[in-house]
């Protein structure tokens, strides 16, 4: 492990991304989401993600500059194209837009198509907490996760994220990927030489699968095999209760919008080189004075989320924790300590440095 400084991190990233043709302002943007991953200790979403959009952008299915067109429109809604571009651009926007749709008329929606991985989920939906709103983020992604009974991959991880303001207590923050993990967690037991535990992901024939290896070439490679959705291999554990949620963000994100879905998604060209992938998005903020008075709600909040903490604890359990709590603790600490990476990272670091003529900062 070697710790760097936070905003060491996020100046290397703006600067690699500036590198590669991606405007500045627009570069600070995509590194924030990337560092605040990391502070919040979803490593697998942080700078370790630096090298897949410095490959999209050279391979040239990433558009560093790109035009960003809203193909319908009302009040309370909106459909934007995000131009081949950086995911987390036009996430930042349409959130943006639909908070503003929220403020003007108490509720706003925004879905997203041609566009790319956005980095964390929460990211998008906290940003109404700024606004006292409720807040929504979900995507679709390139398939990992087999159906239940399946044995091929056939939806993406298709994370959902959840934000809510509470009054004095910290706000809930819902993260999760519909998948038992996402697939940035068997990279990370990749990376430290782990075994899976049994129940995260299956091989080509549906049965648990524990090389995170294997799982990983099986994936990308569309070999068959891929992650199990929450709840895992068989009804009886739920696994088809995160499969169903896998599907509805599928069809939020990639179909109200008009983006591509499962196996369609990160399509190529005749020669086999990578076509934008043209995944979607969907967001939501919602004033909550559109259905109760704001100052009760989040008294309500308080009282909920404390008679969940101060509950009966597990033996040898000392605390319950909110959704976001983790997170936010482990913010302060990264925040004041650095954020710490892996070797492995840190080499992907120093090549994409090295190759783009950048003095890394470690």
């Amino acid at each position: 492990m070697r710790t760097v400084p936070a905003n060491d991190l996020l100046e290397f990233a703006k600067v690699v991304l500036i590198r590669l043709g991606v405007p500045e302002e627009d570069a600070r943007i995509v590194s924030d989401v990337l560092i605040q991953a990391d502070l919040r200790g979803i490593d697998s979403h942080g700078i370790a993600r630096l090298r897949r959009y410095v490959k999209g952008l050279k391979e040239g299915y990433i558009k560093p500059e790109a035009e960003i067109k809203i193909i319908r429109e009302t009040p309370v809604t909106a459909t934007l194209d995000g131009g081949a571009g950086l995911g987390q651009l036009i996430s930042v926007k349409a959130m943006e837009l639909a908070i503003k749709k929220a403020r003007e008329n108490f509720l706003g929606f925004v879905a997203v198509r041609n566009t790319n991985h956005f980095g964390i989920a929460g990211y998008y939906s906290m940003m109404a907490l700024k606004e006292g709103m409720i807040g929504i983020s979900t995507t679709n992604s390139e398939v990992c996760i087999v159906p239940t009974f399946g044995a091929r991959a056939m939806l993406g991880t298709n994370p959902i994220s959840i934000a809510v303001p509470a009054l004095k207590e910290r706000p809930f923050v819902l993260d999760m990927a519909t998948s038992t993990v996402p697939v940035g967690k068997i990279e990370v037991y990749d990376r430290l030489g782990k075994s899976l535990p049994e129940g995260w992901a299956v091989d080509e024939y549906g049965e648990n699968a524990r090389d995170p290896a294997r799982v990983i070439e099986n994936v990308y490679g569309h070999k068959g095999g891929g992650l199990l959705p929450l709840g895992g291999l068989e009804e009886e554990s739920g696994g088809h209760k995160g499969y169903g949620l896998a599907l509805v963000v599928e069809i939020f994100s990639a179909l109200l919008p008009g983006a591509l879905y499962s196996e369609l998604v990160y399509p190529v060209d005749e020669e086999g080189r990578p076509l934008p992938p043209n995944i979607g998005h969907f967001f939501g903020a919602m004033r909550i004075d559109a259905f109760r008075d704001p100052e009760e709600f989040r008294k309500d909040m308080d009282d909920l989320l404390r008679r969940l903490k101060n509950s009966p604890k597990r033996r040898g359990k000392e605390r319950i924790y909110i959704h976001g709590e983790k997170e936010m603790e482990m913010v302060r600490l990264r925040e004041k300590e650095g954020i710490p990476l892996l070797d492995r990272v840190v080499r992907d670091l120093k090549d994409i440095a090295r190759d783009l003529g950048i003095v890394p900062p470690f």
